[in-house]
């Protein structure tokens, strides 16, 4: 299969350093009144006052500020009321995966009539008026390429994906000094996050000719780039990674991911450790129990990156001193985090099918 069934892409994308302070001008087409949603860096930087300081004459743009973390269902019904009360007539999120996934789920959800839960649960979403922007101040999500919003819900203690195709952005910011602001462990982690759903993306069940390509490109930019960026770099370096992240994006939004991202949410969400500092510490047991499955895929991935596959994520992780959360701690809920594994949308595009058993041995690799 060259294309996917559906091909849901971003109508407009600028790639440019210092774009961001294009985003009132480009948000205009979609309206007057605007809503942008940020993270703590973005203000704290100064960068929020250089983008509102360019507000053209007649437009309103309302600034909400994420607490932190990652984003939880109660968080949305904050943001969602506030929202409402400002009848926007578009959202922007600028910042981090967390940012950009609440601020998408929000503009998605504006108008839907039942209740963030009841959409978290299951039920069908609507298809959403409101335009989304993104602009990302992290590598590694690709969620400004994404029909997909990451939730917690800390009630039933779950965290999962909503997705509807209307979620994806109408228009992206990719502006490599939006990075400059990161710190290095961020960079490290949310990296090894874009080369994780670049390699699962790339050998996924469901993967076409269009994703592998863009798969494949990302796996190599990111291997290429993040290790000069977390050393400081910027410039040519910062924009490659960047570039890289959201091509992984586009790819896992057409090709679903595989049992490291089916892992990944359930232990992250227990162990209140990064999202992508899991992602990579679970991708070496994956790639081992995949291996079979890649078929010359593996051979590929390696071409591409100059070495073997798995040599080169064990010396990614080394040199960007990225340890693991779970060695030598005990495992909770171990029938819990099986169960949500093998629930996940991400676990059934595995390119080898996983069962309860296959999970529990992953599972005490990693807790060993």
């Amino acid at each position: 299969m060259t294309l996917p069934p559906r091909l849901v892409l971003p109508p407009r994308t600028v790639v440019e350093r210092g774009g961001i302070s294009s985003l009132p001008n480009e948000a205009a087409q979609f309206g007057a009144r605007g809503i942008l949603v940020h993270g703590g860096s973005l203000e704290d930087g100064g960068g929020l006052a250089g983008v509102l300081s360019r507000i053209p004459e007649g437009m309103e743009i309302a600034t909400w500020r994420h607490a932190g973390g990652e984003p939880t269902l109660k968080q949305l019904e904050r943001l969602l009321a506030w929202a409402r009360e400002k009848r926007p007539d578009w959202m922007a999120g600028v910042g981090g995966g967390s940012v950009i996934d609440i601020a998408k789920a929000c503009a998605g959800l504006l108008d839907a009539p039942l209740s963030v839960k009841e959409y978290h649960a299951g039920a069908d979403i609507p298809a959403s008026r409101v335009p989304f922007v993104a602009a990302p101040t992290t590598a590694g999500t690709g969620s400004e390429a994404t029909i997909v919003s990451v939730l917690t819900d800390e009630e039933e203690n779950v965290k999962k994906s909503i997705r509807h195709p209307s979620f994806m952005a109408r228009l992206v910011i990719l502006d490599s000094d939006l990075l400059l602001t990161c710190p290095p462990a961020v960079i490290a982690a949310s990296g090894m996050d874009a080369f994780t759903q670049a390699v699962e993306s790339y050998v996924s069940n469901r993967a076409s000719r269009f994703s592998e390509m863009l798969s494949l490109e990302a796996a190599k930019l990111v291997a290429l780039n993040l290790e000069a960026v977390f050393e400081g770099a910027a410039g040519d370096r910062a924009q490659g990674l960047l570039e890289g992240s959201y091509l992984a994006g586009l790819a896992l939004s057409h090709a679903r991911l595989g049992v490291v991202h089916g892992l990944a949410h359930p232990l992250g969400h227990r162990y209140r450790a990064p999202h992508g500092l899991v992602c990579a510490v679970c991708l070496p047991a994956a790639i081992e129990f995949n291996r079979a499955a890649m078929g010359g895929k593996y051979g590929a991935l390696g071409s591409a990156l100059g070495g073997d596959l798995l040599d080169t994520v064990h010396g990614l992780l080394s040199r960007l001193r990225l340890e693991s959360p779970f060695r030598g701690k005990p495992l909770r809920d171990r029938d819990a985090v099986v169960r949500e594994t093998l629930a996940s949308g991400s676990t059934a595009a595995n390119p080898r099918p996983v069962d309860a058993q296959d999970v529990a041995d992953m599972l005490d690799a990693l807790f060993c």
